[in-house]
C-alpha cells in the first residue's frame, strides 16, 4: 500500500501541490486556465502551514492506521479501505455532524464551503496512479512511497 510522505526540509511553499489538487478536482477542466480561484467548488484538499520555527509544512490527509475521523463518524460515511489503506468518504451517507472534522488531529478535513453540508477530503486522486500533488511538486518534498 502506498502513502503520501512529506520531506518538510524540501518544501519551499510554492503552492504547486495546492494548485494541482484544485485543478484535479475542478469540474470545469483540468488545466490552470480553467481554474477559478474564487470558486468555492475548487477547494483544495491540502494546505501549507508555517510552524513556530518558520518552516513550511505541507499538510495532507495521512490516511491514519487508526483514524479518529472513522472512529467518530456515526453515519458510516468515513471508512478505512482494507485493500488500499486509504480513508474514504461517502458523501451520500454523511449526516453533516462534522465529528470527523473536529476529531482530525491534523486539521485536514474541512467543511465544504459550497454546500456547507459535506466535507472536503483527500481522495488520493482515485482515478490516477499517482496523486497530482505528488506529480507537481518541483522539489519532491511530497512523494509517494510504499509502506
Amino acid at each position: 500500500m502506498k502513502r503520501i510522505k512529506i520531506d518538510k526540509n524540501k518544501c519551499m511553499a510554492c503552492y504547486n501541490c495546492i494548485l494541482a489538487c484544485m485543478m484535479e478536482h475542478n469540474e470545469k477542466g483540468k488545466d490552470i486556465y480553467s481554474l477559478d480561484l474564487e470558486d468555492k467548488s475548487n477547494e483544495c484538499r491540502n494546505h501549507i502551514e508555517v510552524n513556530h520555527s518558520k518552516e513550511n509544512i505541507p499538510i495532507f490527509c495521512r490516511h491514519c492506521d487508526e483514524p479518529e475521523c472513522v472512529n467518530t463518524c456515526m453515519s458510516g460515511a468515513m471508512k478505512k479501505n482494507p485493500h488500499t489503506g486509504y480513508v474514504e468518504y461517502d458523501e451520500e451517507k454523511c449526516a453533516s455532524c462534522f465529528m470527523c472534522v473536529m476529531s482530525c488531529k491534523y486539521g485536514v478535513l474541512k467543511i465544504d464551503e459550497e454546500t456547507k453540508s459535506k466535507i472536503v477530503k483527500c481522495d488520493m486522486c482515485e482515478n490516477r496512479e499517482t496523486p497530482r500533488c505528488v506529480e507537481n511538486c518541483p522539489t519532491r518534498a511530497i512523494y509517494f512511497e510504499e509502506v
